[in-house]
């Protein structure tokens, strides 16, 4: 049996809020929070791809400490650029 757009979208979102760190649960956790409902697949996979990377070094590559793998810089930035525009109760 194949898993359906919506199962996934669930599991992806599951995954994004347990990370192991806290600062990648909320950078990751939120923008899917915001985008994973209108993700079609290709996105999803773009998502996923961002998600097997271990935490340590998603958390350098954002705060850049290390250079980011051209295979994952498009969705990191939307995902940083998304979180700068995150209101997260902070009025600014």
């Amino acid at each position: 049996m194949t898993e359906t757009i919506d199962i996934r979208r669930k599991r992806l979102k599951i995954r994004a809020w347990r990370r192991g760190i806290k600062e990648m649960d909320l950078l990751i956790g939120g923008y899917a929070d915001a985008h994973l409902a209108v993700m079609d697949e290709a996105q999803l996979d773009e998502f996923e791809q961002l998600m097997d990377e271990h935490d340590q070094d998603l958390l350098s590559y954002a705060t850049g400490l290390k250079p980011v793998p051209e295979h994952l810089k498009s969705m990191l930035d939307k995902v940083i650029a998304d979180a700068d525009h995150a209101s997260w109760g902070v009025k600014g």
